[in-house]
């Protein structure tokens, strides 16, 4: 596998490969734009240029984009929603312009309003987006830790939005300790052979195409987003071996 880490775009996204490269990654992820701002820039012509130039000297692997945290596309609001799927298609046209791997996001929250309520205008937003910006960079759905009424803490939530969008350039963005909050035990072998069949039952093992490396600083089944250094929290440098040692990550890269 691949091993990187989110670095800094300041500057241009070309100046996130000797980021990267100072830090021994191998790949890496940033935001196209802030992640906290509806706006976004198109990235320039020259921009793109310089970074295709760069990952090329640099021999990098897959680059991903990470979603703005803004992005509702459970959202009630018509408004809201409108913002997201435009934010989010800004992000899918970055990742295209730069031959990217794809964009993850975060799937958010059905506000209360119940899963199976939103997943039909969900999808709808998702097709909407990648019908609007046609290319090869996927749309990520990153796991969830289950909090609140927050979509895609379970496999088989994150598996009916993909068969509902009904578009191969869906696929999943695992975050090892959302996964953890969310009561997958990944860091015992076995467990962690459960939980990968269930994944496999319910979206296909095809469909897992990046990781978020995170330890956890909260227990297992907590349903908390708190992230940790790796080896410092509760799932652990013994976990970490066990999940890097699977099969199932081999070619899917790490950031």
């Amino acid at each position: 596998m691949l091993i990187g880490a989110h670095v800094s775009a300041a500057g241009g996204s070309n100046k996130a490969v000797a980021r990267a490269e100072e830090i021994g990654a191998e790949c890496f992820q940033i935001f196209a734009s802030s992640p906290r701002m509806w706006s976004a820039k198109p990235i320039a012509d020259e921009v793109a240029q310089k970074y295709a130039d760069e990952m090329k000297r640099a021999g990098m692997g897959p680059t991903v984009l990470h979603g703005k945290y803004l992005v509702a596309l459970g959202a009630e609001d018509p408004e809201l929603l409108a913002k997201s799927e435009k934010a989010l298609q800004a992000d899918v046209a970055a990742a295209n312009k730069l031959g990217a791997l794809g964009v993850i996001f975060h799937p958010a929250s059905h506000r209360g309003r119940g899963f199976e309520t939103v997943v039909d205008q969900f999808a709808n937003s998702v097709r909407t987006i990648l019908d609007n910006e046609p290319g090869d960079s996927l749309l990520m759905l990153e796991t969830s830790a289950g909090a609140g009424d927050h979509i895609g803490s379970s496999f088989a939530e994150l598996g009916t939005l993909i068969k509902a969008i009904g578009n191969d350039r869906v696929a999943v963005c695992m975050d090892t300790q959302h996964v953890w909050a969310a009561g997958y035990n990944i860091a015992n072998a076995d467990s962690l052979s459960a939980a990968l069949d269930e994944f496999d039952k319910e979206i296909g093992i095809g469909l897992l195409r990046s990781v978020h490396a995170n330890d956890s600083m909260r227990e297992l089944g907590s349903s908390v987003d708190r992230h940790e250094n790796i080896g410092d929290g509760l799932i652990g440098t013994a976990g970490f071996q066990t999940i890097m040692s699977n099969d199932a990550f081999k070619h899917v890269p790490f950031y």
